[in-house]
């Protein structure tokens, strides 16, 4: 009787006998509904939802090195679909997945040598200033944020858009294998024609595909 007007007191019905008392908790989102995530993924990384399959997140200094080296994948995948797309929607010649056997002003050797050493400094750099703040930056900048954007819930957005831009890179690069077609011609192709242009087709149909007679 005590217990029962002690938990009217404090604002909580006593459970009535035969019913299951059910204990509210908020639980985190995970990957999988319902899913428990690993112990190492504690939610405070942004787009941490859990998923670590293969235990790569166990060591804690290796786990922010690793989130590190997603987000900067993302950005360049961003940046790579964002140019693919562009490229065939200007109607710049040749393909993206062609550009590499142009020939441009400054030869390949050469060229690759100004590539080496200007993505080696900026490379460093970043390590360094990520070593030292914790945080992505650009040269000597860490925070790296000109607009100031920088937030929680922007970074999570950033987690999750990198990862499904580096999802689209890996479907444009298999399309261009397979189909020898660009995202936007390929999506035509089989929106006019759903079921002789699908993946079925170019897989049945690969010798004539690569000659470039299907």
């Amino acid at each position: 009787m005590i217990a029962a007007k002690s938990q009217v007191a404090l604002g909580r019905r006593a459970p009535v006998r035969g019913q299951r008392a059910v204990c509210a908790a908020t639980a985190r989102p995970t990957w999988l509904p319902g899913l428990n995530p690993p112990a190492h993924l504690k939610g405070n990384l942004a787009g941490d939802n859990g998923f670590d399959p293969l235990g790569l997140g166990q060591d804690e200094g290796r786990l922010k090195w690793y989130a590190e080296a997603e987000k900067t994948n993302g950005r360049w995948a961003m940046m790579a679909v964002t140019g693919i797309l562009g490229q065939e929607l200007l109607g710049v010649s040749p393909s993206w997945y062609e550009a590499g056997a142009k020939e441009y002003d400054i030869p390949a050797t050469p060229l690759t040598a100004i590539e080496f050493i200007v993505m080696g400094f900026l490379e460093i750099k970043r390590y360094q200033g990520f070593k030292t703040t914790g945080t992505s930056g650009f040269i000597n900048s860490f925070p790296f944020d000109p607009a100031g954007l920088n937030s929680a819930s922007m970074a999570t957005k950033e987690v999750k858009n990198g990862r499904l831009a580096m999802v689209a890179f890996v479907g444009f690069a298999t399309q261009a294998l397979v189909t020898r077609t660009q995202p936007i011609e390929g999506l035509t192709k089989h929106l006019s024609d759903p079921f002789g242009k699908n993946i079925t087709y170019y897989v049945t149909h690969l010798p004539e595909v690569l000659a470039g007679t299907a």
